[in-house]
């Protein structure tokens, strides 16, 4: 049972995402169905002068996944699978299914056309670590929509 203050906490800290997830242009139950990205280490390279490296963990609820996507121009990233399997399909390639404990690896200026979750059962996670530019951002671009300008 919550407490009347607890309540009050978690409506107070519910409105303004479902508000965010709206003006986005989601509903809130699709906002759930998305990625969830979280920087995890950014530092400049002391000996790659004009080079950053960022690793983020992207973690993937049961059936989530991330929109198509282009990455800053610059950026060479290294993708490692923590848990449950990920699917990826980076430009003309063949979509893979990368298990946890495998990795993969994108080109600067590749599309990733796909990147979800394989399983609509069990939740999944991957690290990301870009090799950037350190003035490029954003470090994720999503595709336009059809018919969007």
């Amino acid at each position: 049972m919550l407490t009347k203050a607890a309540g009050g906490a978690w409506r107070t800290a519910t409105v303004p995402l479902i508000a965010a997830a709206i003006a986005l242009g989601a509903s809130p139950a699709i906002a759930q169905n998305r990625e969830q990205v979280k920087v995890a280490f950014a530092h400049a390279l002391p000996n790659l002068e004009g080079k950053r490296l960022v690793a983020v963990t992207v973690t993937y609820p049961p059936g989530a996944k991330s929109l198509a996507h282009h990455h800053a121009a610059s950026a060479f990233i290294y993708a490692y699978v923590l848990s449950g399997t990920i699917r990826s399909q980076v430009g003309e390639e063949p979509a893979k299914i990368y298990h946890a404990g495998e990795s993969f690896y994108e080109m600067p200026g590749s599309h990733h056309r796909v990147s979800e979750n394989a399983s609509d059962i069990e939740s999944a996670s991957l690290l990301a670590v870009f090799v950037v530019d350190s003035k490029d951002e954003p470090l994720t671009t999503p595709d336009k929509a059809p018919g969007s300008q």
